[in-house]
């Protein structure tokens, strides 16, 4: 007999797991929906002390009253916290781990993070301790949960049921580090991603493939993975799917990331476009590809910045500017007369996007003060992720500033991406871009949770009246240059070109 144990995010307590647990007792499985400390609807005997070892505790309680034979332990959100160090505790009781749109936390972490307001992460993190007055976060207003993840699928009724419902969070439990051993780290797991969250098996293969160390534990073959239709709050949204799903999750089903043993990531893969090798050149994180006959030239080129995306571990090599991608477009416009640039920027992790922002802007700074470039015709070229840090450029073009291109990009900060900073958001950003050129790449088969940011984008680029060019790729990939080889995404990659360069040109 299999036990759940269903443990719910920041602000909610067992209620919002009613109708799951219903659903799962119905199919003869016990349920046990937990209110942590702090949690019930009239605070449930919480205190300045009550920290994520509290919850902790709350959990291990349950666990040893349950005398099923194996327990699944479920997290959602913040709840995946006091889950992991639960399962630390009791790794013998435990036979799955389910990820409810959850994250992956590890040894030190702090559910802090969750939190979306950059305000109020700091002020939480300068806080005088638990003696201070102000311990607990208020809950999020009717109009405030959207920040805290998608709310697609929830009506009306109960998106406010959930904010009438929702109490306020005890500061400790978000605050103080999650402490693992190697336990947990045995345990089998299952994440259940919610793709209008942002989440997708798609997006974790392309993690994994990237070589980030931090992902490589999921492709463990006890690592299973499900996909949601729905918002951030599926127990609301959909309760039914997901009961159906735990109970898949506790059998051992669901989708396995296989390791790409002895194939080449995708993007290491030739670039589609065979480009006769150019002068390059280092200088700190940038390169500098050269067209052939500069030297004999007598006057400054233009230049092509290109942007990558990310986050991509420090770890990861060889670093983006040296992936056969970009290697190519900086190849490429060079062989066009025009001065390619690549470089490695710090966007690590999601928390970094203002440091990668720096990072491009001193670039760019470097590039216009070379004599060899023209200053004064400077073209910005973001691809995937890195589309977010097109806003700045948008948001107040300066007047070399020419052109700005995107492929396959995120223009919109995902749901679940939290720690990312308001003002990369190029939908806002494009209603002070004027008449500034835009290039956008738009690929057919893009991920439905990416394409809805091009769509919302394109809408405000329209609204505001941008100089928008689209150029689709049939039947084309998120990173198509290094997987496609077709005449489509040839064609594409050459149109996108020569519009910038033409941009550069006038």
């Amino acid at each position: 007999m299999t036990a759940f144990i269903l443990v719910a995010g920041a602000h909610t307590g067992s209620w919002i797991w009613q109708a799951v647990a219903d659903r799962l007792r119905e199919s003869g499985a016990p349920a046990y929906p937990v209110t942590l400390t702090g949690m019930g609807d009239r605070g449930h005997a919480a205190g300045p002390d009550t920290d994520l070892e509290t919850h902790i505790h709350d959990l291990l309680r349950v666990i040893d009253r349950t005398d099923a034979a194996e327990v699944v332990l479920v997290g959602h959100c913040y709840g995946i916290y006091p889950v992991l160090g639960a399962a630390d505790r009791r790794p013998e009781r435990i036979a799955r781990i389910v990820h409810l749109d959850a994250g992956m936390p590890q040894d030190g972490d702090q559910a802090l993070t969750l939190v979306p307001d950059q305000a109020v992460r700091d002020r939480l993190l300068h806080r005088a301790g638990p003696a201070d007055d102000d311990w607990r976060i208020p809950p999020p207003t009717l109009g405030e949960w959207q920040r805290w993840g998608s709310v697609a699928g929830l009506s009306p009724a109960v998106l406010a049921r959930l904010a009438t419902r929702a109490v306020p969070q005890p500061v400790g439990t978000l605050t103080q580090p999650l402490r693992l051993s190697k336990a947990v780290s045995e345990l089998p797991r299952t994440g259940v991603l919610c793709t209008a969250n942002g989440s997708s098996i798609a997006m974790v293969e392309a993690l994994v493939g990237l070589g980030d160390p931090r992902f490589q534990v999921l492709t463990d073959p006890r690592v299973s993975f499900f996909e949601l239709d729905t918002g951030h709050w599926p127990m609301l949204s959909c309760p039914d799917e997901v009961a159906e799903t735990l109970v898949r999750a506790a059998a051992g089903e669901g989708h396995r990331v296989a390791a790409k043993v002895n194939e080449q990531p995708a993007h290491l893969r030739p670039f589609v476009m065979e480009v006769p090798e150019r002068p390059r050149e280092r200088v700190g994180r940038v390169d500098l590809h050269l067209p052939d006959d500069l030297a004999e030239a007598d006057h400054p080129r233009p230049a092509v910045v290109f942007v990558h995306g990310g986050p991509v571990h420090p770890d990861v090599r060889p670093t983006p500017r040296d992936w056969p991608g970009f290697v190519g477009y900086g190849q490429y416009v060079a062989g066009l007369g025009a001065v390619g640039v690549t470089l490695d920027h710090r966007l690590h992790d999601l928390a970094d996007y203002g440091r990668a922002a720096e990072d491009i802007a001193e670039a760019v700074d470097l590039v216009r003060a070379d004599p060899r470039v023209d200053g004064d015709r400077v073209a910005l070229w973001c691809f995937s992720s890195g589309g977010l840090l097109s806003a700045d450029w948008l948001a107040a073009p300066p007047p070399w500033l020419r052109c700005v291109a995107a492929s396959y990009p995120i223009l919109a900060p995902l749901p679940n991406w939290g720690l990312v900073d308001s003002r990369f958001r190029p939908a806002d950003a494009v209603r002070t871009a004027g008449r500034l050129p835009i290039v956008l790449t738009r690929v057919e088969l893009e991920r439905a949770e990416i394409a809805v940011t091009v769509e919302e984008f394109l809408a405000a680029a329209e609204r505001c009246d941008a100089d928008v060019e689209v150029i689709d790729v049939p039947l084309g990939h998120h990173g198509f240059e290094t997987i496609d080889r077709t005449e489509q995404a040839r064609d594409a990659v050459e149109r996108a070109v020569r519009s910038v360069l033409g941009h550069l040109r006038r």
